[in-house]
């Protein structure tokens, strides 16, 4: 259960500033589909605006890296950080994208294996070989 209210549409039409950012996740997105995340930092326009302009500044541009590629890493980080709503929502993002269920277990093999390893050298306290210090 949400620890904060959840905007209906008609309480974030009410809202300029909230109908602004819902208008352009709409148009960027190109859906009606306005998900749970927004509609909860809709109580707070400003953090909304600012959340809704870092995220799409990076996963809704052109770049270097195609849009399936940042999809995996936002599933990877949100793994990393225990974020099962970023989980569940980047990984229909990235399968939208098309990846497919043999990326989705290799990406899940290389994030098992990525948590075990950092933990058994953060253990370690393992120091970073000279080859490895970029400067």
């Amino acid at each position: 259960m949400a620890t904060v209210k959840l905007l209906t549409d008609a309480e974030a039409n009410a809202v300029p500033a909230v109908k602004d950012v819902f208008d352009d996740i709409r148009a960027t997105r190109k859906s009606d589909f306005i998900n749970n995340f927004w509609r909860g930092l809709a109580n707070d326009p400003a953090l909304l605006r600012r959340s809704w302009d870092g995220l799409k500044a990076v996963m809704a541009v052109e770049g270097t890296l195609d849009p399936l590629v940042r999809e995996m890493i936002y599933i990877a980080v949100s793994s990393a950080n225990g974020c099962a709503y970023c989980v569940h929502s980047h990984t229909a993002a990235a399968k939208a994208r098309g990846m497919t269920e043999a990326q989705h277990a290799e990406l899940l093999a290389v994030i098992g294996l990525a948590g075990q390893t950092n933990h058994l050298a953060t253990a370690m306290q393992i120091p970073v070989d000279a080859e490895f210090d970029i400067r």
